[in-house]
């Protein structure tokens, strides 16, 4: 009598794969329902008091002009960037104003600018790349925190802002895993916007067996 393969059925699952593909997907779930947006360098790493919505608004959606505070304040640092185009300080400025009236192309343009002007900023590379982001290009937005890391290997919001590019634009959960353990091993105490420790989440998303 020939004795019965020890070898697994063709399709079969162990339960430990199974509860853990299903943990995981509940976090990737969680991180792409609470924690789809990047952060601004000056931000920090922000805890809001309730979950943003399933899926960012498109990038133009409900969008209103600036303030005529802000507009006023837009077309100062226009004319003196106009008059004096080596004026980094003015093209940060004018980046950031473009950042926060959500024009996407103007504030890189001018974050750019910048740059040229003084290379090793590790904001201004965080922002752009934000920028790069919401105007539908992750793959220039990677580009940019990756330059923000290498000039200032503990800035936390570009290594955070990094991992949900990867997983939430590039669909790539283990780069945004990797870019969050940097993060863990730069402070051990970052969070999600939600409060919760991104080591936990980490932990959340290894394989069975894995420490």
């Amino acid at each position: 009598m020939t004795k019965q393969s020890e070898a697994p059925a063709t399709g079969y699952v162990k339960k430990e794969t199974m509860l853990w593909v299903a943990t995981i997907t509940l976090v990737v779930g969680f991180l792409l329902g609470v924690v789809v947006t990047v952060y601004k360098s000056s931000s920090g790493l922000p805890v809001p008091s309730a979950p943003s919505q399933s899926q960012p608004p498109p990038p133009q959606a409900g969008k209103q002009g600036p303030s005529v505070e802000t507009a006023a304040r837009i077309f100062e640092l226009e004319k003196l960037t106009n008059q004096n185009p080596n004026d980094a300080e003015a093209w940060i400025q004018l980046g950031n104003l473009y950042f926060d009236s959500e024009n996407h192309e103007k504030a890189i343009d001018a974050y750019q600018k910048s740059l040229a002007l003084k290379p090793n900023d590790a904001n201004v590379l965080t922002d752009m790349g934000v920028m790069y982001r919401r105007s539908g290009k992750p793959a220039e937005a990677i580009k940019a925190f990756d330059k923000a890391i290498a000039v200032d290997p503990r800035h936390e919001v570009s290594r955070f802002n990094k991992g949900i590019v990867l997983m939430h634009d590039l669909n790539d959960i283990a780069g945004a895993v990797r870019s969050w353990e940097e993060l863990v091993a730069v402070n051990p105490a970052a969070k999600s916007p939600n409060g919760q420790l991104i080591s936990e989440l980490i932990k959340r998303m290894q394989p069975p067996g894995k420490p």
